[in-house]
């Protein structure tokens, strides 16, 4: 599928563009090429082409496709790192633990004390992002900006997790620009560096506004 890899070049090349652009170092920002919906043998061109970084939605489609894929990757020299970037629910913290090395939504306590549970009796260590809801969109996931503060707190000190940053969706019906903003002046007061925003329509604003991870699907894989 030599247009997946086109587009991922040319993705790639404006992530550095914007990059450069902020004034920001080659490498700050990391590709998270969303393949949701899409079959491996959509997936894998990308993979060819050296792209390391996923992102899925639903914990029970990445474990249909993600196993073989990375057994076929590992046979190729290549590591995968594979981000969960949808809802979760408790009853999938067991496998979440297992599938992902990066889970991006964790959003309330009880998602937050199900990973810490399963972490434990495991021994894996996947990195967390908290997800906020900057436009308080009652049919979205993720933590009230006001609460997100004392929800952080609550995750480090009740629940004994390691958050490395956070992840926000805007309203598609509103401009990025202040909720990228939003997500990284919570950021700075809670001392965290990560920030995973910006996709397909808004990754180089983005950028502009600090985001260390943009999650981008249609631009590389197409229409779904």
């Amino acid at each position: 599928m030599p247009d997946v890899v086109t587009r991922l070049a040319a993705v790639r090349a404006d992530i550095a563009r914007a990059s450069a652009d902020s004034g920001r170092p080659a490498g700050a920002v990391t590709l998270v090429a969303v393949s949701k919906t899409f079959p491996g043998e959509a997936i894998w061109p990308a993979i060819e082409a050296g792209q390391a970084v996923f992102g899925e939605n639903r914990v029970q489609e990445a474990r249909a496709k993600w196993p073989e894929l990375r057994a076929r990757a590992a046979a190729a020299g290549r590591a995968i790192e594979l981000h969960l970037i949808g809802p979760l629910q408790s009853n999938k913290a067991r496998e979440a633990v297992e599938l992902f090395d990066v889970i991006e939504t964790v959003d309330r306590d009880k998602i937050a004390a199900a990973l810490a549970a399963e972490m434990r009796a495991s021994g894996r260590r996947p990195r967390l992002f908290v997800q906020i809801n900057t436009g308080a969109e009652p049919q979205k996931a993720g933590v009230a900006p006001a609460q997100a503060e004392e929800f952080l707190v609550r995750c480090r000190e009740v629940h004994g997790l390691t958050i490395e940053g956070l992840m926000c969706i805007p309203p598609v019906e509103e401009l990025a620009a202040p909720h990228f903003a939003l997500l990284a002046q919570i950021a700075a007061r809670a001392g965290l560096k990560g920030l995973s925003m910006g996709m397909s329509a808004d990754y180089a604003l983005a950028i502009q506004l600090g985001a260390t991870h943009v999650r981008i699907g249609s631009a590389i894989f197409g229409s779904r």
